[in-house]
């Protein structure tokens, strides 16, 4: 795939750890509104690539381009300000706060000084009726299952920037094959809108199921 046509690229990554060499000579391109499955078993390197893309770790050599310019990325706090956002496997979010709290977690809107509650739960179901998911936002996070607690991290790691990019580790692991449908659903419709989708995965099947390439 040529690199002109790509959203992000990495050339040659390579990074190791004291006994364990992690990635070697990694080459591996992203194109815009593509979902792009990682697979493979545990052990292969799926996490630390995302580490090393996200600024969770530093690569010992190659490159990373994001829309056409050569990057460092420093951070988490980094990657989420290039537009890269991530999920990972175990949802880290409050399951005590309600699901508008913690998908607008840091970003709520105030009235007075004070959090507007009313504002904050209008706005997380307008987010996620735009994820075609319906469910009373103002109720713990915790009383749902997983597959909803999934939907509500997809939707805080969208809100958090303007996401170019979003990042899914095992997403479905923890999920049945009904509630693995509806994240499919959510992935294609987010696809749709342009926005780029790495789905790390060890599942050969649901590759063939939702991924591009």
């Amino acid at each position: 795939m040529a690199d002109v046509d790509a959203l992000l690229s990495m050339h040659g990554i390579d990074k190791g750890f004291p006994g364990v060499q992690a990635l070697q000579g990694v080459d591996f391109a992203l194109l815009p509104g593509e979902i792009h499955a990682v697979v493979g078993e545990n052990g292969a390197g799926k996490s630390t690539l995302i580490k090393v893309l996200t600024g969770v770790e530093h690569p010992d050599a190659g490159t990373i381009t994001f829309a056409g310019q050569e990057v460092h990325v420093r951070s988490p706090q980094h990657a989420q300000t290039l537009g890269i956002s991530t999920v990972y496997q175990e949802v880290n979010l409050c399951p005590n706060l309600s699901v508008g709290e913690n998908i607008l977690i840091g970003r709520a809107p105030r009235r007075l000084g004070r959090i507007d509650s009313r504002a904050l739960h209008r706005r997380a179901d307008e987010i996620l009726r735009g994820l075609d998911v319906e469910v009373d936002v103002t109720q713990p996070l915790g009383s749902y299952p997983v597959a909803i607690q999934q939907m509500a991290a997809i939707a805080r790691a969208l809100e958090i920037a303007s996401a170019r990019i979003l990042i899914l580790d095992e997403p479905t692991s923890s999920l049945d094959a009904h509630e693995t449908d509806q994240l499919f659903r959510v992935m294609r419709k987010l696809q749709t809108s342009g926005l780029a989708i790495v789905f790390i995965t060890h599942f050969l099947d649901q590759v063939y199921q939702v991924a591009d390439r």
